[in-house]
């Protein structure tokens, strides 16, 4: 079932609660490593990085659409269309960081990363952004929505066995890196998505829920979410 576009390992790990385990483990152990715990409280959260990442999705300048209107959803999604922004700070000094790197991808309203979408451009809902001289980021996409692990593999015919269901709550994947800083792999949960409460793959976070808001005067999106990365350097 794994190919470079997805990775079943990593599916069935996330189901079992296993990557989500060695994620915990593994950033306290980093953020610990020179013999103080500083930046714990003060560091984004990671989260895992699930099987659907995509290594060099498109450089996209900022205030970009990651949204393609060649998907076969796009005009029902209308209502969805979400712009996101924030800065990458600093965990030590609290001050921004310039030319961080964003990577940022999602599934569609369909519920489908773009590998997995027939309608779906090349890339569609991935895209990396780099942040200015005030180490702001922002983009256009959707707000996410719940979908399902796919039942087509061993991970999918695992949760079936284990009477478990297998819905992800709403999300947006992310990994911020930048020079002389750790590179962090997170995820935003809608904090309105009930399955927050049960994920399927047990990686929500209760500081990693974010709650979008109505935009007002913006032809582009109907939704706003303002968050900020906060990197522990290395």
């Amino acid at each position: 079932m794994s190919t470079d576009k997805r990775d079943e390992i990593i599916l069935l790990s996330d189901v079992l609660g296993v990557e989500s385990l060695v994620d915990e483990i593994t950033s306290k152990l980093l953020l610990s490593a020179d013999g103080t715990n500083t930046t714990t409280t003060t560091t984004t959260p990671s989260a895992v990085l699930g099987p659907f990442y995509r290594a060099d999705a498109p450089v996209l300048p900022n205030g970009s659409s990651i949204v393609s209107p060649q998907c076969g959803w796009y005009a029902q999604a209308q209502h969805l269309l979400a712009h996101v922004s924030g800065r990458v700070l600093s965990a030590s000094t609290g001050e921004p960081i310039p030319d961080a790197v964003v990577d940022v991808w999602l599934a569609g309203p369909n519920g489908l990363y773009e590998q997995q979408d027939a309608s779906a451009p090349e890339m569609n809902l991935r895209g990396r952004f780099r942040t200015d001289a005030q180490g702001r980021y922002a983009l256009y996409c959707v707000r996410p929505t719940p979908y399902p692990v796919p039942a087509d593999g061993p991970a999918g015919r695992l949760l079936g066995l284990l009477d478990r269901h297998p819905y992800r709550p709403a999300h947006i994947h992310f990994v911020v890196g930048a020079e002389g800083y750790r590179t962090l792999t997170t995820q935003v949960f809608d904090a309105e998505d009930g399955y927050c409460k049960d994920d399927a793959v047990f990686a929500t976070k209760e500081e990693l829920l974010v709650r979008f808001e109505k935009r007002e005067g913006d032809e582009r999106a109907r939704w706003s979410l303002v968050y900020d990365f906060t990197l522990a350097e290395v």
